[in-house]
């Protein structure tokens, strides 16, 4: 027997809340505060709760890590990551909404002149502890050292690193209060933005979450939601 709405429901929102976790760290998804939070991300959980006739608990973070361990801790319903293979094994991630782009920062006279230049020995690279980016040099970088701070510019400024790295709009509005420093165009990562919940629900709700996702992004939701919190220049996923 097909799963219904109510089946969904119960199954998702155990406690009759659909509780969301929402990562306040990325500004392209999430804006506000804790207490008002909007953006892209809020939008989703506030549609997907009103298509499962639930109320929706936000609970917000200043980093996608914290969103990671509410997910897997079983404090959260629902989170918003991007899709890397260290989550894929706790978390069941829906097709992409938006697409965002992984990119350098350097000091101005900097050799480093495309992402391909970074990956040597000697080059210390300052990340946000935790962050898809921080899990996707991890797992790439050959040669390279990574410094993991609270927030990859400001440990990349404290210990005079020869790299940051961020998400694209954040790092270049970082790097255009400052003539010492410049922007590596050229991505080094796209970052694959998702909906996740736990691999304990049942392949139907994870289904749900999906079609829902492919929904909003061919109707205009997404972009809508995007370009009223000013993240109009963020990408809308491809159809899966």
């Amino acid at each position: 027997m097909a799963a219904t709405l109510q089946d969904i429901a119960s199954d998702l929102a155990p406690t009759g809340v659909l509780r969301a976790a929402v990562n306040l760290g990325n500004p392209v998804l999430a804006q506000g505060t804790a207490a008002d939070p909007s953006g892209v991300t809020v939008d989703l959980a506030r549609e997907i709760g009103k298509r499962l006739h639930l109320p929706v608990e936000l609970s917000c973070f200043d980093a996608a890590r914290r969103s990671f361990e509410a997910m897997v801790s079983g404090d959260a319903d629902i989170c918003f990551l991007a899709i890397e293979p260290a989550r894929e094994a706790e978390v069941a991630f829906t097709p992409a909404y938006v697409a965002i782009e992984g990119v350098f920062a350097v000091p101005a006279g900097s050799p480093v002149q495309a992402p391909a230049d970074v990956d040597r020995v000697g080059v210390r690279i300052g990340v946000k502890r935790g962050s898809a980016y921080d899990l996707y040099l991890t797992r790439t970088l050959q040669h390279a050292e990574i410094v993991r701070g609270e927030e990859g510019t400001a440990v990349f400024l404290d210990e005079g690193l020869d790299v940051a790295a961020g998400i694209r709009q954040p790092m270049t509005a970082f790097v255009r209060e400052r003539t010492d420093l410049r922007l590596v165009d050229e991505r080094f990562m796209e970052i694959r933005q998702a909906v996740g919940t736990t691999r304990s629900r049942r392949p139907e709700t994870v289904e749900f979450l999906g079609e829902t996702v492919e929904e909003l992004k061919a109707s205009g939701f997404v972009s809508s939601s995007l370009a009223r919190s000013g993240q109009g220049d963020a990408a809308v996923a491809p159809p899966a």
